[in-house]
């Protein structure tokens, strides 16, 4: 089995998820999430781990914390063998309580913070039963649910001494009536009108801008080879592809929505330098252009036949293809 994309250093941010075995329950009661909560809170104190966000649901659970020593991996291991060994003594069951390891997606700070807490708290209401239910009733069924960090966002008497709240009201205004109900407000727009994360996500591992992952590719990646990691093949692709239309927008002088908006040449140009120098599918590229992938195939035809009758197009494809290469 590929081996997960891990990054530690001091002070990292981490969205972490983890799921039973078998999706099947990993609380069958209150009892069970209350010892949860009180084996994550000590846990977090043994590894210093600071814990800004989290969700309980039936066979999974959402973190968001961050690691001052570097030492997320120590963390969850201690953690979830000290809750699966809690659990399967009380139920009188043997064997794994989760399925695989953690997932653990690194987090841009700045740009990413305040809306993966919100991401953490709407999962009562992302499921398949509520996800069609009237907003009124969605947004009940979030103020009720005991089982995350989200009453305390709302309501200081509500909190768990283990859960650093200010950090992200600081986004908001600040740990104060102010700053709570500027929470409250975005999270009745992500009610009202979702919230998507995961197709920004990197490789399954990296969550964050342009400049962040150049320099997670830079400090933490440079030179690294593992067949055995596919994340990290994926990351140096993306890699490429920033490279890719940052070099087609110096050479042409538009920017890059300018190339996407294009229905001639540009945008041609971004897709066959992504298909043949980023090694990218056509479905990938159609996700980056909004087109479909069909129009990427026939889009780098066209461009073909442009090149074969005019000179300076060709000419200017060329200069892209050497600094791209060299």
């Amino acid at each position: 089995m590929a081996r997960p994309l891990r990054i530690q250093y001091p002070d990292a941010i981490y969205h972490v998820t983890v799921r039973g075995n078998e999706r099947r329950e990993i609380f069958r009661d209150a009892r069970d999430r209350d010892s949860f909560l009180e084996l994550l809170r000590q846990s977090a104190s043994i590894y210093q781990v600071r814990i800004f966000s989290y969700v309980l649901m039936e066979n999974h659970f959402h973190l968001l914390l961050q690691t001052p020593l570097a030492n997320l991996g120590e963390f969850m291991r201690h953690f979830n063998i000290t809750y699966t060994g809690y659990y399967n003594r009380r139920h009188h069951r043997a064997g794994h309580l989760y399925q695989g390891r953690y997932r653990g997606i690194l987090v841009e700070r700045d740009a990413y913070l305040s809306v993966l807490s919100r991401y953490i708290h709407l999962n009562p209401v992302r499921t398949q039963s509520m996800a069609a239910k009237p907003l009124p009733t969605r947004k009940k069924r979030l103020e009720s649910y005991l089982w995350g960090s989200l009453p305390g966002y709302l309501n200081p008497r509500k909190r768990a001494g283990f859960v650093d709240y200010g950090i992200v009201l600081e986004e908001y205004g600040g740990d104060n009536t102010r700053g709570r109900r500027a929470y409250a407000r975005a999270m009745e727009g992500d009610l009202a009108h979702g919230l998507k994360i995961k197709e920004q996500v990197i490789a399954q591992s990296l969550l964050g801008t342009d400049p962040f992952i150049a320099w997670v590719q830079e400090t933490f990646l440079k030179g690294r080879r593992d067949r055995e990691c596919p994340p990290l093949h994926q990351i140096q692709r993306y890699r490429a592809q920033e490279e890719i239309l940052r070099t087609l927008e110096k050479e042409t002088g538009r920017t890059r929505d300018e190339i996407r908006a294009d229905r001639g040449s540009l945008r041609q140009m971004a897709m066959d330098l992504l298909y043949r120098i980023g090694g990218m599918k056509g479905t990938q590229i159609g996700q980056i252009m909004g087109v479909h992938y069909s129009t990427v195939s026939q889009g780098r035809k066209r461009l073909q036949e442009k090149i074969k009758r005019d000179p300076q197009l060709r000419k200017m494809m060329n200069r892209l293809e050497k600094d791209l290469v060299e």
